[in-house]
């Protein structure tokens, strides 16, 4: 028997499978959902967890890496745990492990609309890439006309909403972005929450809709406020009225 096809014991297979009920619990993660994460079968998921048949070692250590947690307590060969490192998020940022939002890293295309110029959209870098010394997703913007506003935060994905948020906190003072987590293609849609800065030291909250765009979808992306002569504008504007026509946002009229 080959060793990742090696079944652990019946102590520790009920050891696990206590374990997994407590973090989907802990989570509210469904099975279906974890089964999808590990990339195994809900059968051999539902069995397991029954009692019906002990857990691998194979499927221990993908039910590991999905969840970001050690399930076996044990530290010799057969057994031996597989470290999560920093690569599981804290509790308030959702709990998820960097494998799991590995696909949200990447380089976007932010768009929404120009708060000056009603005929305009307002175009600029954001870089999503995890950080191992804070143990979670981080953002940072770029490319911004208004360099003294360039926000930069944690982003939080947790599993209830099936959302991602991208936080901005400075000292009490935040902004924040709520999108859809990524279409096949890779865009992500939603609500952006901040201040409008006005005249002296004016400051007005103000919610526009917003949307990420994988800068690889670009071919020559623009950055700035665009303008209808701008050969990107038909296209920006287009993903920021899927944002309100699908929809991934909603208003309401006061």
């Amino acid at each position: 028997m080959l060793a990742m096809d090696k079944q652990l014991t019946a102590e520790q297979s009920q050891q696990v499978a206590a374990t997994v009920r407590e973090e989907l619990a802990r989570r509210r993660l469904s099975r279906q959902q974890l089964a999808e994460l590990a990339k195994i079968s809900m059968s051999t998921l539902e069995k397991a967890l029954g009692g019906r048949r002990p857990f691998t070692l194979a499927t221990t250590v993908r039910l590991e890496e999905a969840l970001g947690v050690a399930l076996r307590k044990r530290a010799d060969a057969a057994v031996a745990v597989v470290p999560s490192g920093g690569d599981v998020a804290p509790d308030h940022l959702g709990a998820y492990s960097r494998r799991a939002v590995a696909w949200i890293e990447g380089t976007y295309v932010t768009l929404r609309p120009s708060f000056g110029d009603k005929e305009s959209i307002y175009a600029y870098r954001t870089e999503i890439a995890w950080d191992a010394k804070s143990a979670c997703l981080l953002f940072r913007e770029g490319e911004r006309l208004d360099a003294d506003f360039t926000q930069f935060g944690e982003v939080a994905v947790p599993n209830q909403s099936g959302h991602v948020y991208l936080v901005t906190n400075r000292s009490g003072q935040h902004r924040l972005v709520t999108v859809s987590r990524p279409t096949i293609t890779g865009e992500m849609y939603g609500i952006l929450m901040t201040l409008l800065a006005g005249k002296g030291s004016l400051l007005t909250p103000i919610a526009a809709p917003i949307a990420f765009v994988p800068l690889k979808a670009v071919a020559k992306p623009s950055f700035g406020r665009v303008n209808s002569s701008d050969p990107n504008h038909a296209l920006y504007r287009k993903h920021l009225k899927r944002t309100l026509d699908e929809p991934f946002a909603m208003f309401m009229p006061g």
